[in-house]
């Protein structure tokens, strides 16, 4: 696999939004996906991660984005775009289809190195954000932690939430977090470089 650094994020490209796991790219090279709670900025946060202005398509419609967005980066790499959860506005049916479509690709996908899970630093970890990092630990994927919106906080009380989220995560190696904003550009560095340590990872045991 080629080596790749942070100027490799900037070459994101669309490849295919994906409704089941038939449309899903070949299963190859490493990846890392971004999920999180539906009202976080996760698509502005790719955004500025990428450097790609209107990649990840933003609402003002929490819960729009529906299907797993796959961006080739190179050959070898992509960054994948999960739904939101967490948001009540579409049937149950739906609901259920997404978990048993996102629980597959989080218990089969061999390209899958980590996951960056964007969080309101005003809100810090929720319940349904803690059920995800379970189970993560559980299937031994790495969580880097974006705490989004920094800018709508002090600076003093930013640091003191992310040391709070800090604590909650030491019990995992597996687990950081760092600041994040998207409208100041603020951590976007940091985010590059944990994204594509991540990638350039050894691959993690999956069920076949």
């Amino acid at each position: 696999m080629q080596t790749i650094n942070s100027a490799t994020l900037n070459q994101a490209q669309f490849v295919c939004s994906a409704h089941t796991h038939l449309e899903w790219p070949i299963d190859s090279g490493s990846e890392i996906a971004v999920a999180g709670r539906s009202n976080v900025g996760k698509s502005s946060a790719i955004n500025a991660i990428t450097g790609r202005t209107g990649l990840a398509r933003t609402s003002k419609t929490p819960g729009r984005t529906r299907q797993i967005v796959f961006f080739d980066l190179t050959p070898d790499h992509r960054l994948v775009d999960l739904p939101g959860y967490g948001f009540a506005r579409t049937s149950r049916e739906l609901q259920q289809h997404w978990q048993k479509t996102i629980n597959r690709y989080f218990s089969t996908r061999q390209a899958l190195r980590g996951l960056v899970l964007p969080i309101d630093i005003r809100r810090g970890l929720m319940a349904m954000d803690q059920e995800m990092l379970n189970w993560c630990c559980h299937h031994a994927l790495p969580v880097h932690l974006l705490l989004t919106k920094r800018d709508k906080l002090s600076r003093s009380a930013a640091q003191n939430t992310l040391r709070t989220v800090q604590k909650q995560l030491v019990e995992s190696p597996l687990f950081s977090a760092q600041l994040f904003s998207a409208t100041k550009k603020e951590g976007v560095e940091e985010a590059r470089a944990k994204i594509v340590q991540l990638l350039m990872s050894e691959p993690r045991p999956v069920n076949n």
